[in-house]
């Protein structure tokens, strides 16, 4: 009796020790609990580089813009970085630093694929474009004109618009009701091959405000976006995604993570303690299927940026279409969203100069990863940097953005 009783609790305890050892480590990642003692790497000193120059055009700045990612990586301890430009929809320059695997000394190159977070968001929204331009939905419509089996009856009066402007009062990762939902989205094991599957993270849960009411960021928002893409267009998710934007931009080594492991170019993505130290961890493994469209795509800084070039040309993309995407949503009260938060994209006013252009954004935060998509349509550039790290404030990784565009349009704009 007693040597069963034994089995059956040491049974118990791997069991449980099972299924709570990836909340240990997703509380370890934050930084609340201590790590195990083994599995620390050290960034080494020296860190590779290389380039890409499309232009000659853009030769010298291009040798200054790889000096100062260069410079980045190392300030904020970030074990590989990558940034690309597009000019006038061309791919003007790629530049790389550090390393995409440590261990296997490995360098970051221009194929080098990060998780890009939230940055998914504006590529889920391209294909929305291409939908829009298509007829084959409307941003003013409710949901339920598209998605017939919707699992929660709060999200019939949910508008189309109000997903992709986090207007339409679905909660966010940590605000989710669903004690089972919240628990899948710390242990992040669970595959979600369908985009209507993954709604079960969050269905049973109450709706935060009445839709169109108030602005909440909600990356569940999108990942519901998704599921009335696929019922409006007929098509899975991904497929449509494949059919509107990754194959006609030629975007090969953009899309689901698990789809391109072992090809030996995805990075490893590490913890480095917010860019604190070189002292680093190799972030534990994460399925993001369930936030596929709203934080769980890879991409590549060229890609990015091929993407971003695609908006300047209206044969992909029509300017009636990009002006419905890129209107900042407004509130009841008139003003708009304290995020100037349009549909999948962020729109803000920068001084270039004597002259006040917008330029429309997106950054993503990801399990051992940062990312920064932006657009200056007025320059028709097109810019994205993404690291294999993170750091505690997102600026500190995203502000290089500035001097490498300002030093690009110059460049652009000087005689050849």
């Amino acid at each position: 009796m007693l040597k069963k009783i034994l089995v059956a609790f040491v049974c118990v305890a791997f069991l449980l020790g099972w299924l709570l050892w990836p909340i240990y480590q997703f509380y370890a990642h934050k930084g609340e609990v201590p790590f195990v003692p083994w599995g620390e790497i050290v960034i080494p000193d020296d860190s590779p580089y290389s380039q890409e120059v499309y232009n000659p055009k853009f030769t010298q700045v291009a040798e200054q813009s790889l000096q100062r990612l260069y410079e980045h990586h190392k300030a904020i301890n970030a074990p590989g970085i990558s940034a690309a430009v597009g000019i006038n929809g061309k791919l003007v320059w790629a530049g790389a630093a550090g390393w995409a695997d440590i261990e296997l000394g490995v360098p970051v190159s221009n194929t080098t694929q990060f998780r890009v977070g939230s940055t998914s968001k504006a590529i889920t929204v391209t294909g929305l474009a291409r939908m829009l331009d298509k007829r084959l939905i409307d941003l003013e419509a409710q949901i339920s004109q598209y998605h017939r089996a919707l699992p929660n009856k709060q999200w019939q009066q949910i508008k189309v618009k109000h997903l992709g402007a986090h207007m339409s009062g679905l909660p966010h990762y940590k605000q989710v009701g669903d004690k089972i939902g919240l628990f899948k989205s710390m242990a992040l094991k669970d595959h979600y091959s369908d985009v209507n599957d993954a709604l079960e993270m969050f269905d049973e849960s109450h709706l935060l405000f009445d839709p169109g009411s108030q602005f909440s960021y909600s990356s569940y928002g999108t990942v519901l976006l998704s599921a009335v893409m696929q019922e409006a267009a007929g098509q899975p998710f991904l497929e449509l995604m494949q059919q509107q934007v990754f194959t006609p931009l030629e975007l090969t080594h953009t899309g689901e993570e698990s789809r391109f492991e072992g090809q030996g170019t995805l990075s490893k993505f590490y913890w480095n303690d917010g860019g604190k130290s070189q002292k680093v961890r190799v972030w534990r493994d994460v399925d993001l299927t369930h936030r596929l469209a709203g934080g769980g795509f890879v991409s590549t800084s060229s890609e990015l940026v091929k993407l971003g070039n695609a908006y300047f040309d209206e044969q992909f993309i029509s300017q009636k279409s990009k002006d419905k995407i890129w209107d900042p949503q407004r509130l009841p009260n008139g003003e708009i969203n304290r995020q100037n938060y349009a549909i999948g994209w962020r729109v803000h006013q920068w001084q270039v100069e004597d002259t006040t252009v917008n330029f429309m954004h997106h950054g993503g935060v990801s399990r051992g990863a940062q990312s920064l998509l932006l657009l200056i349509p007025d320059y028709q550039l097109s810019l994205a940097i993404n690291i294999n790290g993170k750091t505690d404030n997102f600026t500190n990784f995203s502000k290089i953005w500035k001097e490498m565009a300002i030093s690009f349009i110059k460049a652009s704009e000087s005689e050849p």
